[in-house]
């Protein structure tokens, strides 16, 4: 067994012994493998011990990674996670089957076009702000509640939930009222939606996965505890 695959399934034994303490039923929860940083051949060890969903957070260096990824492994799924850019959102639905980072209108404007000429169909979470050290995210539910209406009439998105990221710090109390508003922020617009399907909510790392879990978490993003330290 490779380091990476070792390390992959320590995680994932992490993932579910917190779902247990939790109360939440086993494999409730989805792990989102972080790649960025490391090469096609890491992801492919990943594959070989089983595991198919990635995330990126830098859509050229995830256009030439899964291209090398899928030739040997074309089912494997990317989640786009890091600050997208509307002039890479082509690109990004190229290679990606989520984009996990929405955060303005403009972004689901550019979103529904590149989709619509590819004649694709694209999951998003929407991005909500909650901590104050990351600038990312919608910051405000009336402008969340906006673009969640745009995707109504977008036919080639479909919404799946919300994420956020929360503040890096050892304040436990501070990270769990991060995931708690964002469980909030969740409920206030499926009240409002309830034709949609916003179950997903993509919260916590390597270093609070447990905690998010505890709060609800139903995708955790990780790519240290799995891959290392960054190789390029």
């Amino acid at each position: 067994m490779s380091e990476i695959s070792s390390r992959l399934h320590q995680v994932l034994d992490s993932i579910r012994e917190a779902e247990a303490r939790a109360g939440r039923g086993e494999n409730s929860v989805s792990l989102v493998a972080v790649s960025k940083f490391h090469p096609a051949q890491a992801v492919l060890e990943a594959v070989e011990s089983g595991h198919l969903l990635f995330g990126e957070n830098r859509v050229q260096e995830a256009v030439e990674k899964f291209q090398q990824v899928r030739v040997h492994a074309p089912e494997v799924q990317l989640h786009i996670i890091g600050s997208l850019q509307r002039n890479k959102v082509k690109k990004a639905i190229s290679c990606a089957s989520c984009i996990q980072s929405v955060d303005r209108i403009e972004l689901l404007e550019e979103i529904e076009k590149q989709a619509a000429n590819m004649d694709k169909t694209v999951e998003v979470l929407f991005e909500f702000h909650t901590g104050e050290e990351s600038k990312s995210g919608f910051d405000s539910l009336d402008s969340l509640l906006t673009g969640v209406e745009f995707t109504c009439g977008a036919p080639h998105i479909v919404p799946k939930g919300f994420m956020t990221m929360a503040p890096f710090t050892s304040n436990q109390q501070e990270i769990a009222s991060s995931f708690k508003k964002l469980v909030w922020v969740q409920h206030q617009v499926a009240s409002r939606f309830p034709n949609l399907d916003l179950r997903e909510l993509s919260m916590g790392m390597s270093n609070d996965f447990a905690l998010a879990i505890a709060e609800g978490a139903t995708l955790v993003r990780i790519g240290t505890a799995i891959f290392g330290q960054r190789v390029y």
